[in-house]
């Protein structure tokens, strides 16, 4: 009885520690994650007021710091030490909430996005299914926050932006059945590998035998979907000074309001990523020889989404806002009609011997 007690505890302790061992190295592995997104964050803002700038031939931030490096530290502790301003009638509890759910989800979603070969947090075999379970999350922070607000301004900002962004999602769904069609599998590795591949790859090409040539609509779509879902500018009409002030974040301020800034920005860096994976080859190289061969994997990446990124800051310096109604009308009538009917018509190109994803 004595061995079979000793046994036991051995294993126990032995369990114990690795699981403690498993435990810590994924945290580690968040942290790696979690921390150089949120500098990213950080820095969009300041390359979205230098490159909007630049547009519009002024400067951009240029006093805190050399050339304004620092401005995002200056504006993060210009947040963090004001009043967060709760309204009395407000749903207090719901009222705090809401800007986390908003945030989470565009964090959480990095779990699955792979960074290179085997460099990903969790490489789950539904990781693409995960993505659109996650991201959808996040309008539920939109409503919470206009609804316990108890301010008919933020509501009706809040059911504004929460409709848009779901008719959009559904677009961006219908892009996604595609990608997962051509790719025969929901993994996001496997999305990538299968773009390394075809006539093009093998005599060095490999940027036209990504997904982004024969699905040039989609990625089109994709793009302008991302920038309505994230409700940004020409698509920001919750957020539109003329139109209902500043939506469902009206009555935050201080940290929260900072908060749901952060959620914005994380969601564009997210949905630019999620390009760069689906249509732009993820980490592969845009031409299969040296010396592009030689440059890791992760640094593709970011200069894919960086150049997706870029795309929502020219967007915003260059187009007008559209009117409540127009936004819909093109989500409604145009965007999901047209990835509709692309569905079926990838399905059967397909069945042809002209398919090229074999």
């Amino acid at each position: 009885m004595s061995n079979l007690l000793w046994f036991l505890e051995h294993k126990k302790i032995e369990f114990f520690s690795d699981n403690l061992f498993m435990v810590l190295s994924i945290l580690i592995k968040i942290i790696c994650i979690v921390l150089p997104l949120i500098l990213c964050v950080a820095y969009l803002t300041y390359w979205e007021r230098k490159m909007i700038g630049a547009m519009h031939v002024r400067l951009g931030p240029t006093r805190v710091g050399f050339n304004g490096l620092l401005q995002p530290f200056a504006d993060v502790i210009k947040l963090i030490t004001k009043e967060i301003v709760i309204p009395s009638q407000s749903n207090k509890v719901l009222f705090l909430i809401s800007p986390i759910i908003t945030l989470m989800p565009a964090l959480a979603a990095w779990a699955v996005i792979p960074f290179g070969p085997e460099i990903v947090l969790a490489n789950v075999n539904a990781g693409l299914l995960y993505v659109m379970a996650i991201t959808s999350i996040g309008v539920y922070g939109v409503v919470i926050a206009g609804w316990a607000s108890n301010s008919k301004y933020a509501l009706l900002g809040s059911l504004r932006a929460s409709a848009q962004m779901i008719s959009y999602e559904l677009a961006v769904s219908f892009i996604m059945v595609v990608i997962l069609m051509v790719s025969k599998s929901l993994n996001m590795s496997d999305i990538v590998l299968s773009q390394n591949k075809g006539w093009f790859f093998d005599n060095g090409f490999a940027f036209l035998s990504w997904n982004w040539l024969p699905l040039f609509p989609l990625f089109v779509i994709y793009v302008i979907s991302a920038v309505a879902e994230t409700n940004r500018h020409p698509f920001d009409v919750v957020e539109g000074e003329s139109e209902i002030v500043a939506g469902h974040m009206v009555e935050y301020s201080g940290v929260a309001f900072a908060i749901f800034f952060l959620a914005e920005y994380a969601n564009m860096i997210l949905l630019s990523s999620l390009a760069s994976i689906m249509f732009l080859g993820g980490w592969l190289p845009p031409l299969n020889f040296v010396p592009f061969t030689f440059i890791p994997g992760w640094i593709w990446l970011s200069l894919k989404t960086f150049f997706i990124v870029s795309l929502f800051i020219w967007f915003r310096s260059t187009f007008p806002r559209y009117r409540y109604d127009q936004i819909m009308r093109l989500g409604w009538k145009i965007f999901i009609p047209v990835t509709g009917l692309w569905l079926v018509l990838v399905a059967v190109w397909m069945r042809t011997p002209w398919n090229i994803w074999y």
